[in-house]
């Protein structure tokens, strides 16, 4: 009778893991606030722990060993296919990578502006695009990503069409002008502290910084979303909007970009 009831338990105890496993496994593929959370806080923080170092260090020793140095194509290649199938990171990604080179051939910036470098991997995609008397500015307030992200754009052999600006947006803006000799700019992409895109924007407008036909491209406009953006410039006689729905990088999950063209 006791062997009975044990076995029991242990059916019932084998049948709720597996059944726990089963929705664990359909909650992270379909939510992507799941996904990220597990992928954020739990298997990133014990990899690094077991290999002692960051994600993105591990990204670029990715890049370091398969990438072709000098071939912007290949390095952007080779991070994607490291976060699509061994570590998830917030690139913009392959899909909306499609967008952001469309809009940035429709800009064709001498001058552009890029808030939120992280490891460099949309850089690489903008810089790629540019002609070559144009620049891109980047503006990234994570210490421990300048360098990665540096190191990344060199191997992409675009380290001359790239100025990383360590800090926050909101202390840099104002300082385009005078310190870093920018008249106006053509193209900006944000990429960075959703909540930071609206009051980023107005800084950008208020130092002069945008003329008429500037292009502003933002991501995750879906998800995580920025609801105060969207306000901002779809409300405003000086801009003109379109919206480009796709995908969280590297999920399934609906996602959106927002280009608005400032009209003066």
């Amino acid at each position: 009778m006791l062997e009975n009831w044990i076995v029991t338990i242990l059916v019932s105890v084998g049948v709720g893991s597996v059944l726990f496993m089963v929705a664990l496994f359909v909650l992270l593929r379909n939510n992507a606030h799941a996904n990220i959370f597990w992928n954020e806080l739990v298997l990133e923080k014990i990899t690094n722990f077991v290999m002692d170092q960051s994600k993105e260090q591990r990204i670029l020793n990715s890049v370091s060993y398969n990438a072709i140095k000098g071939d912007a194509e290949s390095v952007l290649d080779c991070i994607d296919k490291y976060c699509s199938q061994k570590e998830w990171a917030m690139n913009v990604g392959d899909e909306k990578g499609l967008i952001l080179d469309k809009i940035v051939k429709e800009a064709d910036p001498t001058v552009a502006l890029e808030l939120g470098t992280y490891c460099g991997y949309s850089a690489v995609r903008i810089a790629r695009l540019l002609k070559p008397s144009a620049h891109l500015f980047s503006i990234e307030f994570n210490a421990e990503f300048v360098p990665i992200a540096k190191e990344i754009i060199e191997i992409a052999g675009l380290e001359d069409k790239v100025t990383i600006l360590e800090g926050h947006a909101q202390d840099i803006i104002p300082q385009l002008k005078t310190k870093y000799n920018v008249d106006t700019l053509d193209f900006v992409f944000l990429d960075h502290w959703k909540d930071r895109y609206a009051p980023d924007t107005i800084l950008l407008e208020q130092y002069g910084l945008l003329r008429k036909g500037s292009i502003l491209l933002a991501d995750n406009i879906g998800f995580p979303g920025a609801p105060d953006f969207l306000k901002h410039v779809r409300n405003n006689e000086h801009y003109e909007c379109t919206h480009y729905p796709s995908h969280l990088e590297y999920m399934k999950a609906p996602d959106a970009m927002e280009k608005a063209v400032y009209l003066g």
